[in-house]
């Protein structure tokens, strides 16, 4: 089945992400900041089924893919977060050799790097920084609860924050290191609670209030601030 569909609103097309799920229950249709419009189709509906929902529903698509903040490239002149502090992107020329590539400095994020491959560059400081203050943090934690970290890994999930297997390995997004510090440690927290249990239930919840402060606090920020992390780069 193709993965991409489009629909026609008002003259305008939307283009659609068609992807089948074997866990989805009924015919769905996602904004993702990333992605755009996604239609996922449970197994055994017919495709021109879906198509048929999502044309009913061209409308709302429509208002809510306008809604979506407008992204933001790692360029020269750009605003971007680190650990929710503004910062502004410079292209700047490097007269210092033990100079990195990207550094922060007073507010601003210096790249000497050439123009074409900036973005690259800030892209891969970020995941250096993440996986930094993200490893310390997690092995921290892990130890005040007497449990170990197999392995950290760091990604760029379109749907999750954080995951933890059941061999001790954590993942993380690289895109944690924008968000406030107090948000990265309850995501930490709550990973690191799944090394002793893997579930949410009130011993789960425990150990992540003996870890971390502001957990409500910090849910509604994901919740309602974390999408718009998807927006840069």
């Amino acid at each position: 089945m193709g993965r991409r569909a489009e629909l026609v609103v008002d003259g305008k097309v939307i283009d659609l992400d068609v992807r089948r799920s074997q866990r989805a229950r009924r015919i769905l249709l996602k904004i993702d900041p990333r992605l755009g419009a996604q239609l996922i189709i449970p197994r055994g509906v017919p495709r021109e089924e879906a198509l048929s929902f999502a044309n009913e529903k061209s409308e709302w698509l429509r208002d809510r893919l306008a809604g979506l903040p407008a992204p933001i490239p790692f360029c020269d002149g750009a605003i971007v977060p680190i650990l929710g502090r503004p910062h502004r992107i410079r292209h700047t020329t490097a007269t210092d050799l033990f100079h990195t590539r990207v550094r922060c400095e007073s507010g601003e994020l210096l790249t000497d790097c050439e123009r074409d491959d900036s973005a690259d560059k800030i892209r891969a400081w970020f995941r250096e920084n993440a996986r930094e203050a993200l490893s310390v943090r997690a092995r921290t934690a892990a130890g005040r609860i007497g449990a170990e970290v197999s392995r950290i890994t760091i990604r760029d999930p379109r749907t999750r924050w954080g995951s933890c297997s059941s061999t001790g390995a954590l993942s993380f997004s690289w895109r944690l290191f924008m968000a406030p510090e107090w948000v990265l440690d309850y995501v930490v927290a709550h990973e690191v609670a799944h090394l002793i249990e893997m579930n949410h239930g009130r011993s789960f919840w425990r150990l992540v209030n003996g870890l971390v402060g502001r957990i409500d606090e910090a849910k509604s920020w994901l919740r309602h601030s974390g999408p718009r992390l998807h927006r840069y780069g």
